[in-house]
Order: C-alpha cells, then sequence, then structure tokens
C-alpha cells in the first residue's frame, strides 16, 4: 500500500519522490518478460533459472544493482499482466535486426537449458517466440543445437530431436 502511495505521490507533476519503473514497451522489459515466460513454462521456478536470467541480462544489457533488479522485476511483473507473447516480441522485432533476434533465441535456450531439464512447454514457447520474431525453423534448431552442446547432461527432448 505505501508503494503505491509513493507511485501516485510520485506520478503527480512536480512529484518530487520519482521512481522510474522501466515500461513493458522498452526492449529490455520485454525481453525479461519473455524470459520470465519461458522459465516459468514448466510450472517450477528454480534459484538457477532465475540466476541464469539475471546474468543474461546483465551481459545483454550491462546492467548491475538496483538497475538489474528493476529490470527483473519490470520484465516479471510484465509477464504476469501480459495476454499474449506478442506484444514483446513485437517490440524486440522492432528493436533488434534478424541478427539480433538469432541472439535473443539462443537467450532463451540458455534459460529452458538453465535447470538441466527440457520441458516440452518450454521448447513451445521458444519456437513461438522464434516464429514471430522472424526467427526460421532450421536456424532455431541450430541454435538449440548449440546451447544444447554446452549442455550434455540435460534431460528431457526438444520436439525436432
Amino acid at each position: 500500500m505505501f508503494d503505491r502511495l509513493l507511485d501516485f505521490l510520485g506520478d503527480m507533476p512536480g512529484g518530487r519522490m520519482q521512481r522510474k519503473k522501466p515500461a513493458a514497451d522498452d526492449p529490455k522489459v520485454a525481453a525479461a518478460a519473455l524470459m520470465f515466460h519461458v522459465m516459468d513454462a514448466d510450472g517450477e521456478r528454480r534459484d538457477v533459472e532465475r540466476k541464469r536470467l539475471k546474468e543474461l541480462l546483465a551481459d545483454a544489457y550491462g546492467l548491475s544493482g538496483t538497475e538489474l533488479d528493476r529490470l527483473v522485476q519490470a520484465g516479471e511483473e510484465a509477464d504476469q499482466e501480459a495476454i499474449d507473447l506478442y506484444a514483446f516480441t513485437s517490440v524486440l522485432k522492432r528493436s533488434l535486426s534478424h541478427e539480433g533476434c538469432s541472439e535473443f533465441v539462443k537467450i532463451m535456450w540458455e534459460i529452458v537449458y538453465a535447470d538441466g531439464e527440457v520441458h516440452e512447454l518450454e521448447d513451445n514457447i521458444v519456437w513461438r517466440v522464434a516464429e514471430l520474431m522472424g526467427v526460421e525453423n532450421r536456424e532455431r534448431i541450430a541454435l538449440r543445437q548449440l546451447v544444447q552442446s554446452r549442455h550434455p547432461a540435460v534431460r528431457g527432448k526438444a520436439e525436432d530431436d
């Protein structure tokens, strides 16, 4: 309740307590939201997945500390409020080159493989995100195989194995 009061006061013209919260149409928030979405697809959120998510966001955007924590929180909240993947993939597709979209699909595979197990719902989400971002099946599979080669002990199979 106190946070809502601070948000209200900060949003008022001349509010001295403004706290910048990243918006869902920010590509960084869109990326974080999709990463949360794939992380939660199997119904189990593990610490190792969250740690990997933070590492990937920190590396991709050069963030740390409070800035990184704000992005993680904004991404998680955006994912919880989302009704579809398109809202996030469209933001990323507008802001990234094709190579950037491919790199993001690879990052999603990193999240999938972080907990040592591939679940069919995680695989399906990466497939849908890749399709919405214009990354072809052949390229998505090659990216998965690249990430998979660094995680040989992972259990489960992707649908295209």
